[in-house]
């Protein structure tokens, strides 16, 4: 059986953004946000994002080999890869290490998965994509490692394209999966770090049985962070392929309407979960960030902080206080 860690009340890191955020007030909104998780009693605590202008920058911005451009993709800016990436220092690991030393609840980091920063940035010209996709899987490996010895134990990848991958892609399927593999395959893991991927905000109209048991059997991850707040046949069958042996976080509210979940009804979805999967190796969260794109928040803070204290709820109704 997988073993959560504790790690029940989950997030996917990105919080709604403080009004006038600067950069000589960065460190105490940080220090705020902190304690705000822990009132709200969530068992991780992430910086919320806030040093970071979306939720792929901290490799885009903090790597060499790419050029932003004035378009925009899906409402990101857009990134080209105009050389194969070199990492130019530690990504995430310096604030995730004063995460560490502000709260002894398990520090989290997330990051943009490889393949998707391959598939989005790849550039005619440049080389095979899967090489592209190669040298990013390196930097975030890396990265994991530094993350887990600054004292981060939950790491989790970004990846919108996992569930539905696009057929026009430069980075086909097969090379997508090698790619996310490499990523999170590290030689040692100490007790209570746990690798997670979230492959899609939602979960698509029907599920490719076959590719969805590709996609868990060959991607080493300890957590799959799965949408469940539709009340869809698919997300079943997304939590009905997943292997035994691998924890699972139910994003049980939605993150991108203010209206709150009834939650007779989500916990009606939990219990048939419950019938799948062991619910000792489930934790729950919203389906997504809340300011994936910093300066475009989904909810205002209060909205948030009503979706956060409906998870807290909704995880004392499945395992009590034995958090």
């Amino acid at each position: 059986m997988a073993d959560t860690f504790n790690y029940r009340i989950d997030h996917h890191g990105s919080l709604v953004r403080p009004a006038g955020l600067s950069s000589d007030s960065l460190a105490e909104a940080v220090e705020e946000a902190v304690a705000y998780q822990r009132k709200l009693r969530s068992t991780v605590v992430t910086d919320g994002d806030f040093p970071r202008e979306d939720f792929r920058s901290a490799v885009l911005e903090g790597v060499s080999g790419f050029r932003r451009t004035d378009e925009t993709a899906d409402g990101l800016a857009r990134w080209v890869a105009e050389s194969l990436p070199k990492a130019n220092g530690p990504l995430l690991a310096d604030w995730s290490a004063r995460l560490a030393e502000l709260t002894v609840i398990a520090p989290k980091a997330t990051l943009p998965s490889p393949a998707y920063l391959a598939a989005t940035t790849y550039a005619e010209g440049l080389g095979p994509a899967r090489e592209l996709g190669e040298a990013l899987a390196e930097i975030i490996r890396t990265e994991i490692g530094l993350l887990v010895s600054r004292g981060v134990r939950l790491i989790q990848l970004n990846n919108p394209l996992l569930l539905d991958w696009p057929e026009d892609s430069p980075l086909s399927y097969d090379d997508a999966l090698a790619v996310e593999a490499a990523a999170v395959r590290l030689d040692e893991r100490p007790e209570g770090v746990r690798i997670g991927i979230c492959p899609g905000w939602t979960a698509p109209a029907e599920v490719d049985s076959a590719r969805v048991e590709r996609l868990y059997g060959e991607i080493p991850a300890d957590r799959w962070v799965l949408p469940y707040d539709q009340g869809t046949p698919s997300e079943l069958d997304l939590l009905r392929a997943l292997p035994e042996d691998r924890d699972v976080c139910l994003g049980v509210v939605d993150a991108t309407v203010a209206e709150l979940e009834d939650i007779d009804t989500v916990m009606s979805r939990i219990d048939a979960a419950a019938e799948i999967k062991d619910i000792e190796d489930m934790a729950v969260s919203p389906s997504r960030g809340f300011a994936d794109i910093a300066a475009k928040p989904l909810l205002t803070a209060e909205q948030q902080r009503k979706k956060l204290v409906l998870v807290e709820t909704i995880a004392r109704y499945c395992w009590g206080n034995e958090f």
